[in-house]
């Protein structure tokens, strides 16, 4: 069992054509590019096409992950999607993403942890390499935010965006994932929710983005202070061994927080938040992707993600690249 460790070992990302600025929202809602950049960091975000579905980004972004690692689509033997977005109640988007890449007998399953999802993902396909079931596992977040958003409330529809990213997990002889943490607390529900549910064929609740954005802060700036401390102690290693930060990107002031909890100057954070905004459990892979093409994460270097979502969710995964 000892070879039954997984390593990245290629990443891909997609974002839609369609870009909407600050200065289109404030032709659309009562507020300002100044506001929106000055809380949470954001100049803009992409917006899927009214035919483009949470498969069809994933689909582009698993095109460029299973390049980047150098194997077919055939070589997948499992595939993990994190969303809270699907293309439909069922079937799950994994499958569908699966049937677009041509493809077929291998598990594919969705996970829904919101915005964490990603970690969530990435930690279960995980544990199936080690399992020693698994040699190549596509793990992707994919999400529409944008149908889901009340574009009359300001104080939400400003904050989220479009996109998928995806990585390709490899069975390796060499650790890439040191460790995954996860956690949950249900109680918190009603503070960040999308409550509307399908019955008799018509829509009951309202299935649009709700949040607390106070409430959430201060738990998001709490809790992925716990789980990074959580991370480093079960490596044994010490706040100065992390050498890049690749947070879920929600707002810059919970970015920058935890980043100051660490003690790592905003040079060795990942920030995409101000172009692509909130995309959920795509934030994660999206930035990854990024730094990784461009070369500032270098092989041996430590790398932490992390990231808390609805639900209450939260996780950490950290890796050596």
């Amino acid at each position: 069992m000892s070879g039954n460790r997984s390593r990245i070992a290629g990443t891909g990302s997609y974002l839609p054509a369609r870009v909407l600025t600050n200065h289109e929202l404030e032709r659309m809602v009562d507020t300002t590019d100044e506001w929106i950049y000055t809380r949470t960091g954001i100049r803009q975000r992409h917006v899927a096409a009214e035919d483009e579905s949470a498969s069809d980004l994933a689909l582009h972004a698993s095109r460029k992950a299973l390049e980047a690692a150098g194997i077919a689509a055939a070589d997948i033997d499992l595939i993990v999607v994190a969303t809270a977005t699907p293309d439909m109640v069922f079937p799950s988007t994994a499958c569908l993403l699966q049937s677009k890449l041509g493809v077929r007998g291998c598990p594919a399953f969705d996970v829904h942890a919101v915005c964490s999802g990603f970690i969530y993902g990435l930690a279960t396909a995980d544990q199936f390499v080690r399992s020693g079931q698994h040699r190549h596992v596509l793990v992707v977040g994919t999400e529409v935010y944008s149908r889901i958003l009340d574009w009359n409330d300001r104080t939400t529809c400003v904050l989220f965006g479009d996109g998928a990213g995806a990585v390709v997990l490899r069975r390796s002889d060499t650790p890439g994932i040191l460790s995954s943490h996860l956690h949950a607390d249900g109680s918190h529900a009603g503070m960040l929710s999308v409550p509307g549910t399908v019955c008799g064929g018509k829509v009951s609740g309202r299935p649009l983005l709700q949040m607390d954005g106070g409430g959430v802060f201060k738990f998001a700036v709490k809790v992925l202070d716990d789980i990074v401390g959580e991370a480093l102690a079960a490596n044994r290693l010490q706040k100065a061994d992390i050498d890049w930060l690749v947070p879920h990107q929600a707002n810059i002031r919970i970015i920058r927080a935890t980043a100051k909890k660490l003690g790592l100057g905003m040079e060795k954070v990942v920030v995409t938040v101000d172009r692509h905004a909130n995309t959920s459990a795509a934030s994660i892979p999206l930035a990854l992707d990024e730094a990784a093409r461009d070369g500032r994460i270098r092989p041996g270097q430590h790398v932490l993600l992390e990231a808390v979502g609805g639900g209450f969710t939260w996780g950490a995964v950290l890796m050596r690249w």
